[in-house]
């Protein structure tokens, strides 16, 4: 299992309405994250810029991403998204993965 981190950045003045929309998560949306690979997954907001940080554990991140990419539900989700988000582009492409250097077991 690989532990994998991104960034994301979101529209500062839709924070408020971004973290609304993640208080019911659909839960077609939440089996196809689990059975495309994604587990134990967070998300991390720093409030005062917009700063989106996710962790993850998977056996194979790309893999896990392209299997999301083809379910239908991602596809209607990251367009309700999208509107949080200044990349131009559904967020889950926008995603910065960052190097792990460290890891405390």
């Amino acid at each position: 299992m690989h532990r994998v981190c991104f960034t994301m950045n979101l529209r500062p003045d839709r924070i408020d309405d971004y973290l609304a929309a993640h208080q019911d998560v659909w839960p077609e949306m939440l089996e196809a994250l689990r059975s495309t690979g994604w587990h134990n997954y967070s998300l991390f907001l720093r409030p005062t810029d917009g700063l989106v940080v996710g962790y993850l554990e998977t056996e194979d991140f790309d893999r896990a991403r392209e299997l999301m990419a083809q379910t239908e539900v991602n596809g209607k989700w990251q367009s309700q998204m999208a509107q949080y988000f200044d990349t131009g582009t559904h967020p889950d492409t926008a995603m910065t993965v960052v190097d792990e250097y460290f890891h405390l077991a």
